[in-house]
């Protein structure tokens, strides 16, 4: 059986890499992408993934695919589409954090019909994983919607990162009523603080995890504060752990990262997440925190995510300082 499964977005990330002779920005291409970044980094820490997704048939969509499998994802659910592949321009600040624009008007990653999936590879995985941004754009829409009820129909867990980006919708109401819709199936959810505002309506986390808790069936909640640090609640505990201190470089596929690590501790200690302990949280917050951590010193997305050995290093050279 596999261990995660996602279905979403894979693109190419235009990261910033210096400057031309003649003073030009220069950006070098790196696969990226949330569903993409969260598998590689499973893989890397020796889990079976799979990616179900669309890419276009081109030289990034080729060189897309050759990364996942690469990385050790099965590919057995990508499909090819006429349409170009979704590339992201990043733009990065002075402390490291980043925004990006878009070439997705549409971009390939909207492709995805539902009958491209194959529902035996939904049903035969331990964790399902979703994002947001399939749910901007019809065929995708729809085939997000199949999956995961593919995936409750037969038990299986339903991670969720709504992963929000306000410019690829069409309005910000029509965003949180997809995003929000996609809570009523999730058991694992992570938010960035500026996504538990979008749907909570605050940004005080024990208010707005109580109000998630209240509405939605969901389990465990990550919150991820960035440098700050991160949260890990359940219904009855909010517990924090600051983050570890690094100089950041790119923050791209930070919080891939940070969730890729949480879903792979809960998978090799075989976590009881309906029921969690405190000190099973805080394990999890801190090899969440250590996963972002790690990334986020190197430029590029799924270039800087670390094998088990390295962040197992890393993070005794953190406790030891």
């Amino acid at each position: 059986m596999v261990d995660v499964t996602a279905l979403g977005e894979i693109l190419v990330d235009f990261t910033p890499n210096g400057v031309s002779e003649h003073g030009n920005p220069v950006y070098a291409a790196n696969p990226g992408g949330a569903p993409g970044n969260l598998l590689v980094a499973l893989s890397r820490l020796s889990k079976e993934t799979s990616f179900i997704g669309s890419v276009g048939n081109d030289q990034f969509g080729n060189m897309l695919e050759e990364t996942l499998y690469n990385n050790g994802v099965s590919t057995s659910g990508m499909v090819y589409s006429d349409i170009h592949t979704t590339l992201a321009i990043v733009h990065i600040d002075e402390s490291g954090d980043r925004s990006f624009s878009f070439c997705r008007n549409p971009g390939a990653d909207t492709m995805l019909s539902k009958d491209d999936l194959k529902p035996e590879s939904i049903a035969q995985t331990k964790i399902f994983h979703v994002g947001s941004i399939s749910m901007t754009n019809e065929p995708s829409r729809k085939a997000t919607r199949t999956a995961l009820k593919i995936a409750k129909e037969n038990g299986v867990t339903i991670s969720y990162d709504p992963n929000l980006r306000r410019d690829l919708w069409d309005s910000l109401e029509g965003a949180k009523e997809r995003i929000v819709e996609l809570l009523y199936y999730a058991d694992i959810v992570k938010l960035s603080e500026e996504e538990l505002e979008f749907i909570a309506g605050t940004n005080e986390v024990e208010k707005g995890a109580k109000l998630i808790f209240q509405q939605y069936d969901v389990s465990l909640l990550f919150i991820t504060a960035g440098s700050i640090g991160s949260y890990c609640c359940n219904k009855h505990v909010i517990l924090f752990k600051p983050g570890l201190s690094i100089k950041a470089i790119d923050t791209t596929g930070c919080g891939d990262a940070f969730f890729a690590g949480v879903l792979y501790k809960i998978l090799e200690n075989n976590m009881p997440y309906q029921n969690i302990s405190e000190k099973e949280m805080s394990e999890l917050l801190l090899f969440g925190n250590a996963m972002g951590a790690y990334v986020a010193q190197k430029q590029g997305g799924i270039p800087a995510l670390p094998n088990l050995n390295e962040i197992s290093k890393f993070i005794s050279e953190v406790k030891e300082e």
